[in-house]
């Protein structure tokens, strides 16, 4: 094998790898953005999850694509684990088509391909068209690659370094080892098979070695998902061990089965005589289905097994415990309006006090920025708030449907308005952390008098959050004075603070983030006062509790 052969060999390659690219980008782009909804929509069923995980990977041609959204999602809390394990089971059937796609010889059209691609992408501006130009592109690029990496690879043949190296390769572990490697290399399984394809039809690679290649390529996979998981939550890191420990399982499984039934090989190669490249398909997509069916009923030990390797945190526990209704789980047509309107009540009410509690966790730590733990506790409790104000508001709506009294569609439709104050609050709250944050990254700091200004207004808003819970949760319209008194009390904080302030820049320089920001506190903590006065009042009736004195 000359240099030039090397050099060819290695361009096939990486036009294969750069046609995949693009052919799974005019993909992702025609499709837009119905993908990820159709991911955000995976219920509990199981082989619903799996189904939709075929069918992403394949209108993307791309596991590990797939199985980044799914990591994406799962540490944005909009899925759980028992439903992404669904979703990479799919996912790693789907992958397999692109194997099946190229063991058809389309190498002598692909030239063509590329040329009614470009033009497609180059020339015409409708953006579908684009995308499908794309899509022909990366195809055709596929095929040419391919063309390459098998012209390329003759002369091997009669290397005996290279023959050496294959006879290695007979030892089933040594087989799935590499193939393990190469496919982390090259991220991408699709890509590792069907070069092992191509390697197989100029007779470089015997089937029964090709079948070892594929085991390790499908745990080789994992690795950019691994590797993107770490900059994730622990559910996101959990999910990546996920992919780990199903393509672990279909490893041990399909080594002990071709170990004690070698007649399985006998028979997927009987389904296509003398054609290698669609054997190696074959096997691929038929020791994926085989994996899927055998874990189907053991996705909760799978998913069990994650979470002990990678346990959740004391704080994080319990914004799993919470991120869920508690009272609002019964179904409306069992349930009489009354009960319904009182568990409501409750429902809000409990996410009323983590937003109150949220709050306060914020202002401690934007006083104390050495608190690390306080940061991550209230994001995670944001993303708490931020579930309860969908979870919630849906359910409130679908209360509707009851036989309300006029009263009960009053308090309703006030609920739902009190949902979204304290939603903001918590909006407030992760502002404020990101205020004290911006002042340790920069080293900067308040002055005394600002700083004791900004506990004193502090203290005042969470008085004032205390009596408007108090008010709404108990019905207490009498210590309505009291809240607005509050509030009035936090307006005018807000206006001699910031007075204060200007004063001081009048006299001495100020750091100007520290100006930003105390300004930026104060008109959050007012909003956040406006968002308790709110509360207090939603519940007010005055046709059935008359007119506020």
């Amino acid at each position: 094998m000359t240099i030039w052969d090397a050099i060819s060999l290695l361009g096939g390659v990486g036009l294969f790898l750069y046609g995949m690219q693009i052919m799974s980008s005019g993909l992702k782009k025609a499709a837009g953005d119905q993908l990820r909804t159709i991911l955000e929509r995976v219920t509990s069923n199981k082989i619903a999850a799996v189904l939709i995980g075929i069918v992403v990977t394949m209108l993307i041609q791309s596991s590990s694509a797939t199985d980044m959204m799914v990591i994406g999602f799962v540490n944005s809390g909009l899925m759980n684990l028992s439903q992404a394990i669904g979703v990479i089971m799919g996912a790693n059937i789907g992958t397999t088509v692109t194997a099946q796609i190229t063991a058809f010889n389309l190498t002598a059209l692909a030239p063509l391909m590329v040329f009614i691609g470009a033009i497609m992408h180059i020339f015409i501006k409708k953006p579908l068209v684009q995308h499908i130009g794309s899509i022909i592109l990366g195809f055709g690029m596929l095929f040419v690659g391919i063309g390459l990496v098998k012209s390329s690879i003759v002369p091997l043949s009669g290397s005996a370094e290279f023959q050496g190296f294959l006879t290695t390769l007979s030892n089933p572990l040594v087989a799935v080892i590499f193939g393990v490697a190469f496919t982390a290399l090259l991220q991408s399984s699709s890509s590792s098979v069907v070069i092992f394809q191509a390697f197989a039809v100029e007779g470089l690679l015997t089937y029964e070695q090709c079948v070892y290649l594929v085991i390790g390529a499908a745990i080789g996979s994992v690795a950019p998902n691994l590797l993107a998981s770490l900059t994730t939550n622990r559910n996101g890191k959990r999910t990546a061990l996920l992919n780990l420990y199903f393509n672990l399982f279909r490893a041990a499984l399909l080594l002990l089965l071709i170990t004690l039934f070698p007649v399985i090989l006998t028979w997927i190669k009987a389904l296509s005589p003398d054609d290698v490249a669609r054997q190696v398909a074959n096997t691929h997509t038929i020791f994926a289905l085989t994996a899927v069916i055998a874990a189907l009923p053991l996705t909760n030990v799978i998913v069990k097994l994650a979470e002990r390797t990678i346990p959740l945190k004391d704080y994080e526990q319990r914004s799993a415990d919470e991120q869920k209704l508690i009272y609002l789980v019964d179904d409306n047509k069992r349930v009489v309006p009354a009960v319904a309107m009182k568990q409501a009540m409750l429902e809000v009410t409990r996410m009323g006090h983590m937003a109150r509690e949220n709050l306060e966790t914020a202002l401690n730590y934007f006083f104390d920025p050495t608190k690390e733990d306080l940061y991550v506790r209230v994001e995670e409790r944001e993303k708490t708030i931020d579930y309860l104000d969908h979870a919630i508001s849906d359910k409130l709506v679908t209360l509707r449907s009851l036989q309300l009294s006029d009263n009960d569609v009053f308090r309703l439709s006030r609920l739902v308005r009190v949902v979204s104050n304290f939603e903001r609050i918590g909006d407030h709250a992760e502002n404020v952390i990101e205020f004290g944050e911006r002042l340790k990254n920069a080293k900067a700091s308040i002055s005394e008098a600002g700083t004791a200004e900004l506990r004193a207004m502090s203290g005042a808003v969470l008085e004032t959050l205390d009596v408007a819970m108090q008010v709404f949760e108990n019905e207490q319209f009498d210590l309505l004075p009291k809240a607005e008194a509050l509030e009035q009390r936090v307006d005018d904080m807000q206006e001699q603070f910031i007075q204060n302030h200007i004063d001081r820049l009048m006299v001495t320089a100020c750091n100007p983030l520290c100006g930003v920001v105390f300004t930026d506190m104060c008109t959050d903590l007012e909003r956040c006062s406006d968002q308790a006065i709110n509360v207090a009042t939603a519940l007010y009736n005055p046709a059935k509790h008359g007119r506020m004195k």
